[in-house]
């Protein structure tokens, strides 16, 4: 392969990963359109295999519209443990190509293996290396990309999919680009693309004719990485290791159609409290700001509320979402509830003033050691033997050990 790589990352991208896992433990399933939906209640399809998607069935679809459009339809539920233990597997092999790897989601992964190309031999030759590597620990097979910055390797592993392989080299990326929406670039997002759109700038190589200054400007940082990104040129390194605390941590439950009873929508609320509170006392988290939400048939009730002192306990984000629910929800129909804690940070010493009851904190402990041992909610408040059955979706794990195992 000719041309100069001062860098080389590659993007392993696995092929409708959640219905993959499903086809490979269940092989009358392969080659044939197939559904997954969080839950047996659920009803949203959250990932569909390729040949459903030939027949037009959409991520986000009702399951009876899905079925109109693919009466042959297989619909199955979701089983994140088996995908989260599957990405494992896959993630582990690939650390065996390059320490510098970041797990960028639970189904894709950057590598920089600039330094192991005396080792692996070149960028193509590393990339089929990767695609093996990973149909052999897993059975599913993914689509690469390798290019000399992570932008354009992303890019490259959407061109050829399921099972593909793209190779854009460092001096053929501007004009590789050149032609692409900005919008089809990773973290370009239709605000930004709108200013742009102000200038008479669509594409990656308009965005060159406009001085970088504009963007630096306007959106700091990030608007002079969004302008390089567009020639071929993103300097974001792969992040290896922990990664920086997260802006937010949250969770979300879909609600039962059209929910207007005020006590289930209470033991949602501190189902979700209780989650989103253990997780944060798992990673050593407290917050003061919390944005609940409900969604409604047609857009969303929401509100950022703050406790007197960062907390990491239920009852108090409980109790400040159950506040504001008084007096928000006037008895609509809902679809969903959400809570988010905002800009969480690490718990320092206590406020002189603030000292968690020691028998709620001793409480907190067991519950924690037992939950983390036998699985989420194993010990829990009484009220909510109602909570949903639906199970959790996979998580950002913002802090892995390599990989994100938090469900």
């Amino acid at each position: 392969m000719s041309g100069q790589w001062p860098r080389v990352i590659i993007l392993a991208d696995m092929d409708a990963f959640f219905a993959s896992v499903e086809q490979v433990d269940h092989p009358q399933w392969r080659a044939r359109p197939l559904a997954l939906t969080n839950g047996d209640i659920g009803t949203c399809i959250i990932t569909c295999s390729y040949p459903a998607r030939a027949r037009g069935v959409r991520t986000g679809m009702h399951i009876r519209e899905a079925r109109r459009l693919c009466p042959d339809l297989i619909h199955t539920t979701s089983r994140p443990r088996r995908y989260a233990e599957v990405s494992t597997a896959i993630m582990t092999a690939l650390a065996r190509f390059t320490p510098e790897i970041e797990v960028f989601s639970v189904d894709e992964a950057f590598l920089d293996v600039t330094r192991c190309r005396r080792l692996w031999g070149s960028p193509l030759e590393i990339a089929q290396r990767v695609k093996q590597s990973v149909y052999e620990v897993s059975g599913v097979t993914c689509s690469v990309g390798v290019a000399g910055d992570k932008t354009t390797a992303k890019f490259a592993a959407r061109q050829q999919k399921p099972d593909g392989l793209t190779v854009i080299e460092p001096s053929q990326a501007a004009a590789r680009l050149a032609d692409v929406p900005l919008v089809e670039l990773c973290g370009v997002n239709q605000g930004i693309a709108s200013l742009l759109a102000r200038y008479g700038v669509h594409t990656c190589g308009e965005l060159r004719r406009l001085p970088i200054s504009v963007l630096g400007k306007r959106f700091g940082n990030p608007g002079r990485r969004i302008w390089l990104m567009a020639q071929g040129l993103d300097p974001e390194p792969v992040h290896r290791g922990p990664m920086p605390s997260p802006r937010s941590l949250g969770h979300g439950k879909v609600l039962p159609p059209n929910t207007r009873d005020p006590d289930l929508l209470r033991v949602f609320l501190l189902h979700m409290a209780q989650r989103l509170a253990e997780r944060m006392r798992r990673h050593g988290l407290v917050a003061q700001q919390f944005l609940f939400g409900l969604r409604l048939y047609r857009g969303w009730l929401h509100s950022v509320e703050r406790s007197l002192l960062a907390t990491d306990d239920e009852q108090v984000i409980f109790h400040l979402g159950q506040n504001w629910l008084q007096q928000a929800w006037h008895g609509q129909g809902l679809w969903q509830v959400r809570i988010v804690a905002l800009e969480p940070r690490a718990a320092c010493q206590p406020d002189l003033f603030h000292r968690k009851h020691p028998r709620r904190a001793s409480r907190h402990r067991v519950m924690d050691v037992i939950n983390e041992r036998y699985g989420a909610l194993t010990l829990s408040p009484a009220r909510l033997l109602d909570r949903s059955t639906m199970p959790d979706v996979i998580s950002p794990a913002w802090k892995p050990a390599g990989h994100r195992r938090t469900v």
